[in-house]
Order: structure tokens, then sequence, then C-alpha cells
């Protein structure tokens, strides 16, 4: 049975905040150390902060009031208009009993977290608030599609992407700004990409975890572009594809693909000396790349693991782009070999 004093820390607050990123994510506990120092503070307490909010919206055994309660609740909290320490307490005592021990132990010290929050100067703190207020009230405003009937249509799509990761990356591009005076110089160009970026890395996972979200009962498929294809997506079956589902998957590949793209060309637009900066969205990017080649080669997958990527392949991953991080053309080139057998399908509904 857990208890909330359990996970009570005795760390200094930025030794916790590491510490618990390591245990919620092992992603961006690979990818947050390549920042220079000061953004890896805020990066990582964004990051918390939207793992917080994330918590509370895969929880199964509370009601969509509850979490709505909890997500306006946690908004308040980040703006300093509630006490941390009772947000926490509440949620902490509302959580499933199968949320991981990491899960109940962020919870118990977002207080810890929300200190750090609160630390940081005018413009990294408005960011962060934006980011999880529209977070929160996107994921809420979604609730009522967490079954297997799907989403509506494409468009549908890019807006739930919008809510869980473009505005996620819309603070990303502010916090970078922040910290450098030569990447604010194109914030407009940075912030248009931003969230092309932050959908092309949120469709690739969709697309991983279709069969494991379809396990608990949610599809986050367009249903409409699956339907001009003969497809009625809440009659699939895992590892029983017809070849008009994986048609329409595929098209989906190239979607994603295409964002991913928009995300390469958001990175090359930061300044060839930023190093950590471009590897943080290159190694992001290029894991991306390689999960939709292996679901293109693997249609008929049946949960996440079978084309989630090899550890060798992080490594070559991690290995060129931190070779040629400076070199345009190459990356350039290193993302169209490696998404060669993807299909091209433009972007063309927006926002």
């Amino acid at each position: 049975m857990k208890t909330f004093r359990e996970f009570n820390t005795v760390l200094n607050e930025l030794d916790y905040q590491h510490q618990i990123l390591q245990r919620v994510s092992r992603t961006f506990a690979l990818t947050i150390p390549q920042l220079p120092e000061s953004l890896q503070t805020v990066i990582s307490n964004a990051y918390l902060l939207c793992r917080i909010a994330d918590t509370i919206e895969d929880d199964k055994t509370m009601s969509m009031e509850k979490k709505k309660e909890f997500s306006e609740m946690f908004i308040d909290v980040v703006k300093k208009n509630k006490d941390a320490s009772v947000f926490s307490k509440e949620l902490f005592d509302s959580l499933a009993k199968n949320a991981t021990e990491a899960e109940h132990d962020l919870i118990a010290n977002t207080k810890i977290i929300i200190q750090i929050t609160h630390s940081f100067n005018k413009r990294q703190l408005k960011a962060l608030e934006r980011c999880v207020s529209i977070m929160c009230e996107g994921m809420s405003r979604y609730q009522n599609y967490e079954s297997l009937d799907g989403l509506r249509n494409i468009k549908d799509m890019n807006n739930y992407c919008y809510f869980v990761a473009g505005v996620v990356g819309e603070m990303l591009t502010e916090l970078f700004c922040d910290y450098s005076n030569e990447i604010n110089n194109n914030q407009k160009k940075l912030m248009e990409l931003s969230v092309s970026f932050g959908q092309g890395l949120q469709m690739t996972n969709i697309l991983k975890d279709i069969w494991d979200d379809h396990d608990r009962g949610i599809c986050w498929l367009p249903k409409e572009h699956f339907k001009k294809f003969g497809v009625h997506i809440n009659n699939k079956i895992p590892g029983k594809n017809s070849p008009e589902f994986n048609i329409g998957l595929i098209e989906l590949l190239g979607i994603s693909y295409s964002h991913l793209e928009n995300a390469l060309t958001y990175t090359l637009l930061i300044p060839k000396n930023e190093r950590g900066l471009r590897k943080f969205c290159l190694w992001a990017i290029g894991m991306a790349v390689f999960t939709l080649e292996n679901i293109r080669k693997k249609p008929n997958f049946t949960n996440g693991n079978q084309v989630k990527i090899s550890r060798l392949s992080v490594k070559i991953i991690i290995m060129l782009t931190s070779f040629f991080v400076k070199n345009d053309n190459i990356l350039r080139f290193l993302f169209k070999f490696s998404g060669r057998h993807l299909p091209r399908i433009a972007i063309h509904e927006r926002l």
C-alpha cells in the first residue's frame, strides 16, 4: 500500500528533479543532458509539469469530472493561485493503485517541482504556464474521445496533437529564444514550425501505440481517413489488418514524415554553434523517423515493442548526428536517406 509520506525526499530540489526525470522518461533523460545547463533545468521542469498533467489524464479509475477538477487545480498551482501541497495530497490519494511508483513519487513531490518552476524568469514562467493551461484544457476536451471509435478526421487529429505536443513545441521555442538572442532573431520562423515538430513526434507515438491503446479501449486514429479506404477502425483487430487498413496507415506515416521534415528545418535554423540544442532536436527526429520506417516494414505489428527502435539504431542516430551536427547538407541527406522508403504526403489540413 503506497502512502503519501513514503515518497517524500530529503534531496535538494534540483537533485530530486534530476532523479525523478530518470525514472519517468528514458528518452528525455537521454536528450535533456545535451542542452546547456541553464536550459536543462527549465526544460526538465517543463517536462515534469507535463508529466503531472499526463498522470491525471492517464488514470483509468478517475471519473472525467474528477480529472477535469484536478487539471484545473493544477493550472492554478502553476499560476500560483493554489497551494501545491493541497493539490499533491489530494491527487496522490486519488491515483489508481496500478499507477507506477515513480508516478506516485512525482505527485507526492509536486511542491518541489513547483518551487523550481516559480524560480524561473518571467518569460520562462509565462511559457510554462501557457503550455500547462492549454495542455490540461485540451486533454480534458478530448476525454470524450477515449473509445475505440477514433477521432473524426485528420483535422481533429491535428488539434489533438496540438494540445498534447504542438503546444510543447511552442513552449520549447520560447525557452530557446529566451536563452539566446541569436535564436530569438528567428522566433517567427521557429514558432511557425514548432507545432509541426510536435505533431510529427506525437503522430509517431500514436502510430507506434495503436495496439497498446487498443488494448486499453482507446483509439487516436482519424476514422474518416480510414473510411475513404472502406475501413471502419472500430472493427480493427490486432494482427489482422486488411490491405485497405495498411494503405491508410502508410499514408499517416507519410504525413508524420512530412511533419518531421518541418522539424528538421526547425532544427537547422538553430545556430550551428549551439551543438547541444541541435542534438536535443536531432536525436528526437532521428528516433521518430526510424520508428516510422519500422512500422512501414511491419504494418501488421501487434504491439509497440515490435516496432520500437533497437539500441543499436539509437547509437547510430546519436553517433551520426553528433558527428555531423554542424553540417546542414549531410543532416538533410541523412534524413532523406533514413526515410527514403516512406511516402511523402503533403500536409493539407492545418490547425
